[in-house]
């Protein structure tokens, strides 16, 4: 603290923090029930906003004390769904000041469509609505020189001599923490603030990641018991909740189930006996594959999508359809692909106007009964409210839920 600057009333920060969390409890319980589970330390001089190490919600006094109740709400809130949102788990490989720009970006827009308010400086981008951090990391550039609000101190690793995230913190030695005084849960270790914490270990992550799961399916099932999750939240619950294998292995694995050989127990001639004995069905299987070539998806994921329905193609013994559909079928479709044929993208197919789902659903109601429909797309476009008498899979680039169907998840 300068010699210009008031001094601060702790107890006042701690009063405005405390009935920002109550606000958060009672009007928004699903982030109420998460910013529970991170207690609140003042810290020292290494922290100018907020930040957390996905243990606790660390607050420079000055700057609470500077923001407005509802603006306090947003970073109580914004911190601690950089936890529900196991951020601190999920960088892996990239490059960890764009990760924290894509994190603060995805959360950002998360809690304004949810009605909170933004401090000054928040990260804001309209371009990155309803896109997770993983979606927004490739579009941000690797010389941008933005800094997020808080700071993210699950790790500190630099890179290219920078800082991690948020202002650099100064470069001084470590001091152990005051404990916590006997008999008094305070949210500050001790007058002078809290160190900064040390990074986690690799144990310590996986283990928070599984922690922070839990909590994210209680305050989401929480929330839906008082009627008030929805929007851009819900679906980013949904889509973090839903199980996580590979879309290849879902892909092979619903494929397979459809169309695998079968025992018929069909009644056999008279003449042949009363004993019914299991016979193996082996017919070829008739699958229709359907693309979305909006232009929303990009090449290397039709390819490979592709390249693995070719791959299983020949394990199930099926016969392919394939249709290209954008607002309407594409010219030259269908096109079909025996089980011996190599099954792959058609040349000079052109898409790229808006997405209807309703000309492959429409053109399949002309034809026999298949086994199954596979569906590649962003979901981005009204869903046909009837669902059709045969199975439909819907492998899907974003958080779209469809209305029925099995999803795939894109990941």
């Amino acid at each position: 603290m300068t010699e210009t600057e008031p001094e601060i009333d702790q107890t006042k920060i701690e009063t405005k923090l405390s009935a920002a969390r109550t606000k958060l409890i009672l009007d928004k319980p699903f982030l109420g029930a998460l910013v529970l589970r991170l207690p609140m330390l003042a810290a020292k001089e290494w922290c100018p906003t907020t930040a957390t190490d996905a243990r606790h919600f660390y607050y420079n006094p000055q700057y609470i004390d500077n923001l407005s109740l509802a603006e306090a709400q947003f970073m109580l809130a914004h911190e601690a769904l950089h936890c529900a949102l196991s951020h601190f788990a999920r960088r892996q490989h990239r490059n960890k000041m764009r990760w924290d720009l894509a994190c603060d970006y995805a959360i950002n827009y998360l809690l304004i469509e949810d009605g909170l308010t933004p401090p000054p400086n928040s990260l804001i981008m309209p371009a990155y609505e309803g896109m997770t951090a993983e979606e927004i990391y490739p579009m941000i550039e690797e010389d941008d020189d933005r800094e997020t609000l808080d700071q993210h101190i699950y790790d500190q690793e630099t890179d290219e001599g920078g800082s991690s995230s948020g202002t650099p913190p100064p470069e001084t030695p470590k001091k152990e923490q005051s404990p916590p005084q006997a008999g008094k849960q305070s949210e500050t270790f001790n007058e002078a603030g809290a160190d900064m914490p040390e990074p986690l270990s690799k144990e310590e992550l996986d283990q928070l990641s599984v922690q922070w799961q839990q909590r994210l399916a209680g305050a989401a099932q929480l929330a839906m018991q008082a009627g008030k999750l929805g929007g851009g939240l819900a679906l980013m619950v949904d889509h973090l909740l839903q199980p996580q294998l590979p879309w290849r292995t879902l892909l092979a694995h619903y494929m397979s189930q459809t169309a695998r050989d079968d025992f018929s127990y069909m009644r056999p001639s008279k003449r042949e006996g009363n004993a019914i004995f299991p016979s193996l069905k082996s017919a070829q299987a008739n699958i229709v594959i359907a693309l979305d070539i909006s232009g929303s998806l990009h090449q290397d994921e039709i390819t490979a999508f592709l390249s693995e329905v070719n791959a299983l193609k020949a394990q199930i013994r099926a016969k392919l359809t394939l249709l290209a559909c954008d607002a309407e079928l594409a010219k030259g479709a269908p096109w079909v692909y025996e089980a011996w044929e190599e099954f792959s993208l058609p040349q000079n197919i052109k898409g790229g106007g808006g997405t209807r789902f309703e000309p492959v659903f429409d053109w399949m109601a002309q034809q026999p009964t298949p086994e199954l429909l596979v569906y590649f797309t962003d979901g981005q476009a009204p869903f046909p409210k009837q669902e059709p008498h045969y199975p439909v899979i819907w492998l899907i680039k974003g958080k779209v839920k469809p209305p029925w169907g099995r999803k795939i998840q894109l990941n």
